[in-house]
């Protein structure tokens, strides 16, 4: 019988479903078994379990299994991270290492991937602060240096200028302006190999060091100034207007190179928390679940008009 190392009074199993853990059995080395299973908290999209792997001399190692259950476009989700992860294999980018993937859910009950597990813990409280952010601002460099044979999908905008969702109690003026600036035509830009979703909770460290970036299911071909706007967003929603402002120019600082012009940067950098106004609930709800429950849906919704009106005021 597995461990159901998750599960505790008034809490669902974590177990994983049985044609998964066959198939997840069938990745392993001869002799290896899965002996424990646990929840690991802070997804948004997908069902994500730590697997401890038995070997035969008594050693152990552990697994990341991550199932995408009623998730539309699945399939190309897996297939991105599959793609990415294998890429990354041979960079310095600190990145989970491939073991299967089975994109249709052909042999499991949802659609899964299997990777290795890294050491280190996301750190979303203000600890460390400018350690941190400096350390992010050169992963992400580095993570923009790799340079595929094969190009990836090109990104895809997570918002337009009809579905933007003003703050109640935000700056109508402003936010109007915003609008206004994403409803012109993209600036041209030179692609570069994105994260898409690199972000706090998606970094883990030890100490101020970095161990390892996951989530790579959004990994796309786009301009850097996407993945550098959407973690800038993330930091001042999390730790205030400030620290987002300050991540361009740590970014720049580490050696990366961002849009031209001012006009061509402010495009980039209130697209992303435009796209954030549409379901502040759906992202802070896991923030508080790893323990910042002062981050409430009003809260954050404060903080995303705060950092619209910053970020136009700098660059608008």
């Amino acid at each position: 019988m597995i461990n159901d190392e998750g599960r505790g009074p008034g809490r669902p199993s974590v177990a994983v479903r049985p044609l998964t853990l066959a198939w997840v059995e069938r990745q392993l080395e001869a002799g290896e078994a899965v002996v424990g299973v646990a929840a690991l908290h802070g997804g948004i999209t997908a069902e994500m379990r730590r697997l401890t792997i038995a070997a035969p001399d008594g050693g152990t190692r552990e697994l990341v299994l991550r199932s995408f259950v009623d998730v539309e476009r699945s399939d190309e989700w897996l297939g991105r991270e599959a793609g990415a992860l294998t890429l990354l294999a041979a960079s310095v980018v600190p990145a989970p290492g491939l073991v299967g993937f089975d994109p249709a859910a052909e042999q499991c009950e949802y659609p899964s991937l299997l990777m290795t597990h890294l050491a280190g813990r996301t750190v979303l409280r203000d600890e460390c602060l400018s350690e941190r952010v400096a350390a992010l601002a050169r992963q992400l460099v580095e993570i923009h240096a790799v340079r595929p044979v094969e190009r990836p999908g090109e990104y895809v905008a997570l918002t337009t200028a009809d579905t933007v969702v003003p703050p109640k109690g935000s700056d109508a003026a402003v936010w109007a302006a915003a609008i206004e600036v994403i409803r012109e035509p993209a600036p041209a830009y030179d692609g570069r190999f994105l994260h898409r979703d690199f972000q706090p909770g998606n970094v883990l460290f030890e100490g101020s060091r970095i161990t390892g970036v996951v989530d790579w299911a959004g990994a796309c071909w786009g301009p850097t100034d996407l993945d550098v706007a959407h973690c800038a967003t993330n930091l001042a929603l999390l730790h205030g207007t400030a620290w987002g402002l300050r991540f361009a120019a740590a970014y720049e600082e580490a050696g990366g190179v961002l849009a031209a012009n001012a006009s061509e940067r402010l495009y980039w950098q209130v697209r992303d928390p435009l796209a954030a106004s549409e379901d502040v609930e759906f992202f802070s709800q896991p923030w508080r679940e790893a323990g910042r429950p002062e981050l409430t849906t009003q809260a954050v919704e404060q903080r995303l008009d705060a950092y619209v009106i910053a970020v136009m005021d700098a660059l608008g």
